[in-house]
């Protein structure tokens, strides 16, 4: 493998997102106003990453199945993913979401389960990588440490809990990670705090740097490292779909980091990506890419500080 910029590990979904009217309750039949399907779970990540000029690898098990087979070539050939580290392992089926978008949100099905290779698996020799990313959880992850020990910025996602236990121990994969991106849910249910700032102020005792994204509200950080401190709001659009947001932000994120960029700023350009991608139904397909970028940036000049971000990196 050449070296990348980033090398992303976690589980890899079909997903299938129904656009409807209202929720649908038992008994009855709801119509979809529009549909989509794309790579979702870490694809996310690594459509995101790969759509802002960053040389990205995944490394996921994929099921040698007619879904496997069309994730596999979609992320190869259509977004240029180095998927040497990934492998398709026969009788077992690549999971499948059906994502219910409405009033803002989405609520989400899977039909799957636990895939018989793991990121550690995968993953013997640390890939040479400026960073790596890894959805965390209940799993071994014991190749971030070795990522870690070989230089790499190692940032870290979380997802939902399907037990809804919120296993606290989950936390202790963050001693080798330098940046931790939960979504508010997650970062109150591991913490049993009560609100994002108490979650990002637990959560700073483990981890260097903490971002905790929050919708609609926006998003707050804290480098434990310098004591800064802030706080993002939104980018107001209309949601069409959240699914894969917050991978999406954190995409964004870690390309900004890979930038040099100031804590702010890293931040605000994650909250950008990240609203551009709930304006279209899909996660990984939604992923802006820089003609959306710019054409934002032409939409919104009095934006400054985005602006000269979004010139600088968009040649990238």
């Amino acid at each position: 493998m050449e070296e990348l910029d980033v090398v992303v590990s976690g589980l890899v979904f079909q997903d299938l997102v129904l656009g409807l009217p209202t929720p649908p309750r038992p008994g009855t039949e709801v119509w979809a106003t529009d549909s989509h399907e794309s790579p979702g779970g870490i694809a996310n990540f690594a459509v995101a990453l790969a759509r802002l000029g960053l040389r990205t690898g995944m490394a996921a098990t994929f099921g040698a199945d007619d879904l496997g087979d069309r994730l596999w070539d979609n992320l190869s050939t259509n977004e240029g993913i180095d998927l040497t580290l990934s492998r398709k392992v026969p009788d077992w089926p690549t999971p499948l979401t059906v994502a219910l978008a409405y009033d803002n949100d989405r609520a989400l099905v899977t039909r799957g389960s636990a895939p018989p290779l793991s990121a550690d698996d995968l993953i013997i020799t640390s890939p040479k990588a400026k960073a790596v990313a890894s959805h965390i959880g209940p799993w071994p992850n014991d190749w971030l440490a070795k990522a870690k020990a070989a230089g790499s910025l190692v940032f870290a996602d979380v997802g939902w809990d399907p037990t809804e236990q919120w296993d606290p121990a989950v936390l202790d994969q963050l001693e080798h990670c330098d940046v931790f991106l939960p979504n508010a849910d997650e970062a109150m249910a591991y913490t049993r705090t009560t609100s994002p700032g108490a979650a990002l102020d637990a959560l700073a005792t483990k981890v260097p740097v903490v971002v905790v994204s929050n919708g609609a509200h926006g998003a707050e950080a804290i480098d434990g490292r310098t004591g800064e401190r802030i706080a993002v709001p939104a980018f107001p659009v209309p949601a069409a779909d959240t699914t894969g947001a917050g991978d999406v932000f954190a995409a964004g994120f870690i390309a900004a980091t890979l930038w040099d960029l100031p804590l702010e700023q890293r931040v605000r350009f994650a909250a950008l990506t990240s609203a551009l991608s709930v304006t279209k139904l899909g996660g990984a397909d939604a992923a802006p890419r820089w003609a959306d970028l710019a054409r934002w940036q032409q939409e919104h000049p009095e934006d400054r500080h985005l602006y000269a971000l979004i010139s600088a990196h968009s040649g990238r």
